[in-house]
């Protein structure tokens, strides 16, 4: 392979203890991403699928500067947006996409939300996203903390622009390509938490993870909270499409959700004025704390599966947001360190951790899509075995009283 050769500024290097790997910085506080087409051919690597990287600077409106990577592996177009957390913002396998019909259009530019707009709910006018990263100082819903401080919808995370974006790819088989973006939330006096996030994926692979590690620089322990927001709509949605996971525990979050909860993990048709409904899970992990939580259509032919770690993320809610197809027929799969509450409920329920100083935590999601009736099958085969015939605890009323509007 002769490095001369590749003209979009690929760099070879190889660190202590790792495979050698091609490596450039797409985007730094120094250099602007530039629209570049990165491909196999180009970096003389012969995967039995070709792969390539693009990226792109959006134009108009206000998605004016927003960046997006996108990663073909061959088999699945997935779209990162740098500018917006280093979101995911879907990926296309075939005719199928993961991901949803937002009323938002456009890839919003952060500098446009104003998140404390809406009493709170800014954050829902860049909402479009496949994934969504939420937190990491807070997540849940807006209002006061105890202390009075204003939170707003689901963190900062999703909005803030990374600072720093690397794609690398190994020289040797699976030929691993990793998308590493840096996130900063940090404020004098309060908070200096630094988010590596990376996506990797293989050439020919219709699955890719999702693996962070929030570290706290400060020099005192802070509370932190993350969830990650994994958002689908058609054709994995539909009537009677089903979720299923490995459940301990389900509650419904409100009392709007305690009317359905006989029928929590199936769903509805687009149903006007249904809005949504929400249901907090505690699910079980095998003997290493790995769990899986699958969505799949009616018929069980084609769905998705979340790979995740109950150590890191022991929280789930399931959001059902049958509405209109104009409002956004869309549910959420959604692991995290919380739930959706405002933090000041979560602190009783010893779902707001803290990080120590200089202390890392990692949180990993795998994303799987399941094309066929076979690969769902032996998804939900691996839910029951994970399962193992442990009882489900049913809990009729929300774990929080929230008080009345």
């Amino acid at each position: 392979m002769k490095r001369s050769a590749i003209s979009v500024g690929i760099i070879a290097m190889l660190s202590a203890g790792s495979a050698m790997a091609w490596e450039t910085t797409l985007l730094d506080t120094d250099k602007p991403m530039a629209a570049q087409h990165i491909t196999s051919a180009k970096l003389g690597i012969k995967a039995a699928k070709p792969f390539s990287v693009t990226t792109k600077r959006l134009h108009g409106g206000r998605q004016e500067g927003v960046t997006l990577v996108e990663i073909d592996t061959g088999a699945m177009k997935i779209t990162v947006v740098p500018t917006r957390g280093m979101n995911v913002l879907h990926a296309v396998a075939g005719d199928v996409r993961l991901g949803w019909d937002s009323p938002v259009k456009q890839v919003v530019n952060p500098a446009f939300i104003e998140l404390n707009g809406r009493n709170g709910l800014g954050w829902l006018e860049g909402f479009n996203e496949l994934v969504t990263r939420c937190g990491y100082e807070w997540v849940g819903h807006p209002g006061e903390d105890t202390d009075g401080t204003l939170l707003t919808l689901h963190g900062l995370a999703a909005n803030t622009p990374a600072t720093k974006v690397v794609l690398s790819v190994d020289e040797k088989p699976p030929y691993t390509i990793r998308l590493k973006g840096e996130l900063k939330q940090q404020a004098f006096k309060k908070v200096d938490f630094v988010i590596d996030t990376e996506l990797n994926t293989v050439p020919g692979a219709t699955e890719f993870t999702v693996h962070d590690k929030l570290t706290n620089q400060g020099d005192y322990a802070k509370e932190y909270q993350a969830l990650y927001h994994s958002n689908f709509g058609t054709p994995l949605l539909e009537k009677d499409a089903k979720f299923a996971a490995p459940v301990r525990e389900v509650s419904p979050f409100n009392d709007y959700a305690k009317a359905d909860l006989p029928t929590w993990q199936t769903y509805r048709a687009p149903t006007k004025d249904y809005d949504e409904t929400v249901y907090n899970v505690f699910p079980y992990g095998d003997d290493d704390g790995n769990t899986l939580a699958v969505l799949h259509n009616a018929k069980g032919e084609l769905g998705v599966s979340l790979a995740f770690n109950i150590n890191q993320l022991p929280a789930f809610s399931l959001w059902k947001n049958t509405d209109t197809e104009g409002q956004g027929y869309v549910t959420g799969l959604e692991p995290g360190t919380s739930f959706s509450y405002n933090r000041r409920y979560q602190r009783d329920l010893k779902l707001v951790p803290t990080i120590g100083p200089k202390e890392s935590r990692e949180f990993m999601i795998t994303y799987t899509l399941l094309s066929g009736k076979a690969k769902v099958d032996d998804a939900l085969k691996r839910v029951e075995t994970i399962q193992n015939g442990r009882e489900t605890t049913v809990r009729e009323e929300p774990l929080v009283a929230l008080p009345k509007h």
